[in-house]
């Protein structure tokens, strides 16, 4: 009981990115440049889609969630990780560990469940568009998100407290740059099968579902584009899937491997690459190649860019 009331109390270390002098600098450099444009590419399609009438749709609406919670999930680790690296403390506090813990694993738990119901609704555009209106109405659009963030939201309260209340009587320094969820078994000792089975059939559910989802919907996709008579629409169908199923492929495995492959597999630099593809790179990615990228975005730009031209105008004659 001592030493498992000792880990409520001490601090934990974070070894982090920046492990070798002579990159550290280059490589901060690079993650304040990603989280600075990450941070404003979603920004700016939160703002276009809920500003620009004709951006009204399920697909836009699914997509400036997405964005917010890419926004949310970025914000928990990356200003951390910036911050240790200025001030050269790496310490982080049980409670922070946990809070980190817990919201990170809500939201890309968010992520992964919105990402394959996104797949279903591009699948239903495309396959059935005359019954689109009817299945992808507005009741299922908020039925789609809450059980995106239900899901996120299930998955941090059932593998947090069974992760955080494990004795950690090995060394408090965790090889990682955050509180993930394997980083921190490996410093627990005691009896770790609870947590396995439950992390197991989170994972099952969290990954597998989704990305089975995902996979079966471009599918489908791909099998109607095939037979599209328009050589332009099989041009423009492929380029759009295959940029999307990239995006979502390097997520999903990135996630697949760190929860779903045995530890014997794992090394501290490899956990440390893979978690960065799906909590750094992805919430870069998925504003550039779901959306800024599309000619619909583009327009509303430009429209923003008229109204604000034409309200300059019009203060400018008024002084």
């Amino acid at each position: 009981m001592d030493g498992r009331n000792r880990n409520f109390s001490s601090d934990f270390t974070l070894v982090g990115l920046f492990t070798h002098t002579r990159a550290s600098g280059f490589l901060f450099g690079v993650i304040c440049v990603i989280f600075f444009v990450a941070m404003t590419a979603n920004g700016v399609m939160i703002f276009l889609i809920h500003s620009d009438p004709r951006l009204h749709t399920p697909m836009y609406f699914l997509l400036s969630h997405l964005s917010a919670i890419d926004m949310l999930y970025i914000s928990t680790i990356v200003p951390k990780v910036l911050v240790d690296h200025l001030t050269g403390q790496q310490a982080i506090s049980f409670a922070a560990c946990t809070a980190q813990h817990f919201l990170y694993m809500g939201f890309v738990g968010a992520e992964f469940f919105l990402l394959g119901l996104m797949a279903y609704d591009r699948y239903v555009a495309i396959c059935n568009p005359l019954r689109y209106p009817v299945l992808m109405s507005r009741r299922v659009c908020w039925l789609i998100l809450a059980s995106s963030w239900g899901g996120g939201a299930l998955d941090s309260f059932l593998l947090t407290p069974i992760t955080m209340s494990l004795p950690f009587c090995a060394s408090h320094q965790i090889n990682h740059f955050f509180c993930e969820a394997p980083t921190m078994l490996r410093l627990a000792c005691g009896d770790k099968a609870a947590y396995e089975t439950v992390m197991y059939i989170c994972c099952v559910t969290m990954l597998l579902i989704p990305f089975s989802v995902v996979t079966a919907s471009y599918t489908r996709i791909l099998l109607t584009v095939r037979r599209m008579k328009s050589v332009e629409g099989k041009k423009k169908a492929f380029a759009t899937c295959s940029s999307h199923m990239t995006v979502v492929t390097l997520f999903y495995g990135a996630a697949l491997y760190t929860y779903m492959l045995p530890q014997s597999y794992h090394t501290p630099l490899k956990d440390k690459v893979f978690s960065a593809f799906y909590t750094i790179l992805t919430p870069l990615l998925n504003p550039l190649i779901y959306s800024l990228r599309n000619r619909d975005v583009t327009g509303a730009v430009k429209r923003v860019m008229a109204r604000w031209r034409g309200a300059c105008g019009v203060a400018k004659k008024e002084s």
